[in-house]
């Protein structure tokens, strides 16, 4: 796996910013742009988590849950509360998701150079590793874009 597939989501979340106004709460209690924000300061946090992790003390406990919805390929709607370090400000700038979308291009293209045991702490799924990350940032980005493009469509 490699950064192709997250640049195509960072390109469709792009593309989502001129509607970053938008909301839908038959769809999502949260706003296009709370989407749009919390997804990109995933990718960035996950990056630079990654980039100061030390590999020495990675372990694999990656839990039963993270292995399932790996497998299955996607997130449930609903179920799981984002941490607070990755929760959007009240107010949201289009500037900001600007500026976060460059960081967040800069930062998956470091991935690859990442030790292989570089890792962060999923508060389900356990240690995720370099090698398991495109997969994690694949599906969690999906998962927002998804809810952005029902937020457009379904009236």
């Amino acid at each position: 796996m490699s950064s192709e597939k997250i640049n195509g989501l960072l390109n469709k979340l792009e593309a989502h910013i001129e509607n970053h106004t938008v909301s839908n709460p038959k769809i999502s209690k949260s706003g296009i742009a709370w989407h749009i924000d919390h997804s990109l300061k995933v990718i960035n946090r996950v990056c630079e988590t990654l980039q100061a992790s030390d590999p020495e003390t990675y372990r694999n406990n990656f839990s039963l849950l993270g292995k399932i919805f790996f497998t299955l390929g996607f997130f449930p709607r609903g179920k799981a509360k984002a941490p607070k370090y990755v929760i959007p400000p009240e107010t949201i700038l289009k500037e900001d998701l600007i500026s976060q979308l460059q960081l967040a291009r800069t930062n998956v293209n470091t991935i690859d150079d990442l030790h292989k045991d570089a890792y962060f702490k999923h508060p389900f799924f356990g240690n995720v590793n370099s090698k398991r990350i495109y997969r994690f940032l694949e599906l969690h980005t999906n998962h927002h874009v998804k809810i952005i493009n029902d937020i457009v469509t379904k009236k």
